[in-house]
């Protein structure tokens, strides 16, 4: 049908834009029926009204309509049936207009729309109120299709003129399901009709329809342009702009309505209250809402029940319990409604004061004519969401048990199993999964995202395949659980696959999807194929931009994650949010380049991101991790309120550079502020004491986290120790405890302990751990190297040889040594060997070099050819360490800007034991500090020491 054809022909139908009323007059001198009628239905005895009509010789129609109203009122579907038969026996009554219309009324009150429809087709001639009638009871019970199908058919089958009725009805149906398009061509009928632009409750309708529909500026238009407006002209716009979050238009508007309300007349009434204080509990406009409440109380309509409500709601929601609980219990002894209890229940739970959410619960339960529904439980298991709320959980999963609640509602099994597996326990998320008779899509949601956010990510891709064949679809939130699936697990065939599906059924512009997407892209290690999906989004909001960055920090990228941190701040036009500037903090700790670093502490700074706490950490580790400890730690002075997470960082900052007695006071000095070591600080203290050489503080450290804490030791744990163990040369030690650790041991603890058997000449324990390296991880160069390095050191170059062939065979790929140095603002790349072709100054470079070397020579110095891997002569030797590339870097650095007393020169792998001595020597000499940050640690070389005591 085309509905626009429709309504155009039906408005032009009618000339006359006035509509006709039927006079409904009820007779001057009510009759005697009447008045002992309207009594018995006063007092709620409908039966005793009914048999009485029933058995008077002359039952009028306002005697007949007073109980039909009544049993609409009251809800009595039964009553309502017993007169409508009793009209029915009287083919006079049964053709009336009042009496039906009231009748299909009465119905749609009680729910029972079947009986209004019933009654409705039973009418051979239809009047206008009929229809309007018809179209009310749709509309009422929540069936708007049918009431806009029974409006066309007014249109096409009857001449009867749509009147200031029916219009509300329609429109209000067309908003509520967001039909736009038909609603503005109801409007254009109005308008014709002369309706639409006059009539008060045709236009609060429209105002309505265009607000649900988000289209706030055409209600506003309503609004201004309406000639009369009454109290439900301006709640309906508040309402607007409340349910379309205009938060700031609704606090205007409600200030204009005050003002023109004292100069008309026009009150705020309850509806007014209950429409405003919401926005002010979601804005935690606190002060606001207290001026509303006195306002309230001014106009005594604080003792209205949904006041009431709305203002405990929105105490609770801003904090202020005991001001909610004020409001909750001066009304125990009045009528209180069941929302009512369910507010201070939820602000209880929502303020994370479960006991006393329980404590009432019980109370609720206790008290005569009410009882918790689902809304009471689905307020309280928000709360019962994390592993400590457990019991709590089960002691509300027995309460909705004993009550017969727990299958009554599909979103409180929904609410069951996600909370379950919030608390970890999956077990008992199966059990409920299994228990209930309701299936539905969100329900196997809940099951699936519980596994893939508690770490089970196979069973979730299980459940997802059941899901499959039992028949029902996914949506948009199972593929997002999948995609969390998947990128725990790295499982970039599963990621592919579902990136299909999204294509296939049109879920790429859901832009929470299309994140997920790029996420789990990310983890797999395929950051170029998330970039493509982040350049295709249509809309870049502010967690696509954070998700794309994180990618790049933590993928090794730092220089794309600066670069696109900047275009970002050009993109968006407002400022990034504090995730982004952490990733972008990350990439300067990674480039451990300070400027940098120094530029976004200044750009947090600027925008007041400083006293957050992970932007706040973020610096401290950026400033430790570029060797610049002296700034982090006044950076950590300066905070006012530090939480464990600052001490932590700060304190592994100090062991990363070497400085371990530094470490172990900021320890002490974190236990008198009443702060509980976590175990991130271990793993701080046990590497502050493995790169000092503090091995029985590190003992005693590690016996504590576990004797005095309870905190039992994980991988990273024993990896510190294994590595302060092998430091320190106690390698029979270090063996023992990773044969005795519960744990598999990983490739960085057997490639720690094999680097250690190098350094003290353990050939036989070296091989053993070579085995099991090799076994773990076959297919890393770096391990071959290790290898290689150990037999060289023995002399045994048949076995280096074997080895080096076996890397080129694989064709794995050996870093080379590289180290680098920033002057004027530029970095300045050195590779161990030839760079001739790259540095044009390397001759300079060169006789910079030698100088050193014969200025320290003549203090001590002697080169340490035993470094050099390689079956070649001595010259040669000698040779090769004057290319090691931090010599060449610092020679650079020196000549291009002597002027400076300290040089920062970063490394890719193990600084040598020539270099480092050399290094030394070279402080003592020019009297300059030079900082050196291999891939293991940093070193501080000042006045002929190191700050790692040479222990590295």
């Amino acid at each position: 049908m085309a509905i626009t054809a429709l309504t155009a022909s039906a408005a032009l139908r009618y000339d006359d834009p006035k509509p006709t009323r039927i006079s409904t007059k009820r007779p001057k001198t009510p009759s005697k029926l009447f008045q002992q009628v309207s009594h018995l239905c006063t007092q709620n005895r409908l039966s005793d009204a009914i048999r009485l009509t029933v058995t008077s010789p002359n039952p009028d129609v306002d005697s007949i309509s007073v109980i039909i109203q009544s049993c609409g009122a009251n809800h009595d579907v039964e009553s309502g049936k017993e007169i409508h038969k009793f009209i029915s026996s009287d083919q006079k009554l049964s053709t009336h207009v009042v009496l039906t219309t009231r009748l299909m009324t009465m119905y749609a009150m009680c729910g029972s729309i079947s009986e209004s429809r019933l009654v409705f087709d039973s009418l051979d001639e239809r009047n206008l109120f009929q229809w309007n009638a018809m179209i009310s009871s749709y509309t009422r019970n929540g069936c708007f299709f049918e009431a806009i199908q029974v409006f066309l058919n007014l249109l096409s089958e009857t001449d009867l003129r749509p009147d200031d009725f029916t219009f509300p009805c329609v429109i209000k149906s067309c908003g509520a399901i967001l039909d736009l398009n038909f609603g503005e061509q109801v409007h254009a009928m109005g308008l014709k009709l002369g309706l639409g632009s006059t009539d008060t409750f045709v236009c609060n309708a429209l105002m309505c329809m265009y607000g649900k529909c988000g289209l706030v500026g055409s209600a506003l238009k309503m609004f201004d342009r309406m000639p009369q407006r009454n109290l439900v002209s301006w709640n309906t716009m508040l309402g607007v702009f409340s349910e379309n979050e205009y938060s700031d238009r609704v606090i205007d508007l409600f200030v204009e309505l005050l003002k023109i309300g004292c100069k008309q007349d026009t009150r705020p009434d309850e509806a007014t209250f209950v429409t405003v204080l919401p926005v002010c509990s979601a804005e935690k406009w606190i002060e606001l809402g207290e001026s509303i409440h006195g306002l309230a109380i001014k106009l005594s309509l604080d003792s209205q029940v949904r006041v009431n409500n709305a203002l405990i709601d929105m105490y609770s929601k801003c904090g202020l319990l005991l001001e909610a609980e004020h409001l909750f219990f001066s009304r125990v002894n009045f009528d209180q409604s069941l929302v009512t209890w369910n507010a201070m229940i939820g602000g209880y739970a929502r303020n994370g004061n479960i006991s006393s959410s329980f404590e009432l619960l019980r109370s609720l339960n206790s008290t005569k004519n009410l009882a918790a529904n689902e809304i009471t439980i689905l307020n309280i298991l928000p709360a019962c969401m994390g592993p400590p709320q457990l019991c709590k959980l089960k002691e509300m999963h027995c309460f909705l048990i004993r009550n017969e609640l727990q299958d009554t509602h599909e979103l409180l099994i929904n609410g069951l199993v996600a909370a379950y597996a919030k608390c970890g326990s999956l077990e008992y998320a199966i059990k409920v999964f299994d228990s209930t008779h309701i299936q539905t899509v969100n329900l196997w949601n809940a099951l699936i995202g519980g596994y893939a956010q508690n770490g089970d990510p196979e069973n979730a891709v299980r459940f997802f395949f059941d899901m499959r064949a039992n028949g029902f679809q996914p949506d948009s939130y199972t593929i997002g659980s999948l995609l969390l699936a998947c990128t725990h697990l790295k499982n970039l065939c599963y990621s592919k696959s579902l990136h299909g599906f999204v294509i296939r059924n049109g879920l790429e512009r859901d832009t929470y999807i299309t994140i997920s997407l790029l996420s789990a892209y990310v983890q797999c290690g395929m950051v170029s194929t998330a970039r493509v999906l982040f350049d295709s989004m249509n809309e870049r909001d502010m967690i696509s931009w954070n998700a794309m960055l994180a990618g790049y920090a933590q993928n090794g990228l730092p220089i794309h994650a600066l670069d696109l941190f900047r275009k970002m701040q050009m993109y968006i036009g407002t400022k990034p949010s504090t995730v982004a500037t952490v990733s972008a903090l990350m990439a300067c700790t990674d480039l451990t380049i300070p400027r940098l670093g120094r530029e976004l502490h200044g750009f947090a700074l600027k925008f007041g991101y400083t006293a957050d706490a992970f932007i706040g950490s973020s610096i401290i580790d950026m400033y430790a991790k570029c060797g610049l400890v002296e700034e982090s730690r006044t950076f950590f002075d300066r905070i006012k309120h530090k939480d464990l997470v600052h001490w932590t960082v700060m304190l592994t900052g100090y062991g990363v550079n070497g400085f371990g007695k530094e470490a172990l006071e900021l320890y002490i000095e974190m236990q008198r502020e009443g702060l509980k070591p976590d175990e991130y600080t271990y793993i701080g203290l046990l590497m502050a004491c493995s790169h000092s050489g503090m091995v029985q503080e590190g003992l005693n450290y590690f016996e504590e986290m576990r004797n005095v804490h309870g905190l039992e030791p994980k991988l990273e744990h024993y990896a510190c120790v294994v590595d302060m163990l092998g430091r320190a040369g106690l390698l029979t030690d270090a063996a023992k405890l990773l044969e005795e650790m519960p744990v598999r041991p990983d490739g960085k603890i057997l490639s720690s302990l094999l680097c250690a058997c190098r350094i003290h000449g353990d050939l036989n324990l070296g091989q053993k751990v070579l085995e099991k390296l090799l076994e773990l991880e076959p297919d890393k160069s770096e391990h071959y190297v290790l290898a290689s390095n150990l037999y060289a050191s023995f002399g045994n170059w048949d076995e280096v040889r074997k080895l080096r062939d076996k890397i080129k065979e694989a064709g794995l790929y050996k870093d080379p040594g590289c180290s680098w140095i920033e002057v004027g603002g530029k970095v300045y790349s050195f590779l161990a060997g030839d760079n001739d072709k790259v540095i044009p100054e390397m001759d300079k470079i060169r006789e910079v070099w030698l100088f050193l070397e014969e200025r320290i020579c003549e203090i001590g110095y002697i080169p340490d050819t035993s470094v050099v891997l390689h079956e070649i002569n001595e010259e040669e030797k000698l040779e090769k360490l004057r290319g090691h590339s931090e010599k060449l870097a610092i020679s650079y650095g020196l000549f291009s800007n002597g002027i400076v007393k300290k040089l920062r020169v970063y490394k890719n792998i193990r600084m040598c034991k020539d270099c480092h001595n050399a290094i030394k020597y070279v402080t003592k000499v020019l009297q300059k500090e030079i900082v050196v940050r291999d891939n293991k640690r940093f070193h501080h070389f000042k006045d002929g020491s190191c700050s790692c005591g040479d222990y590295w």
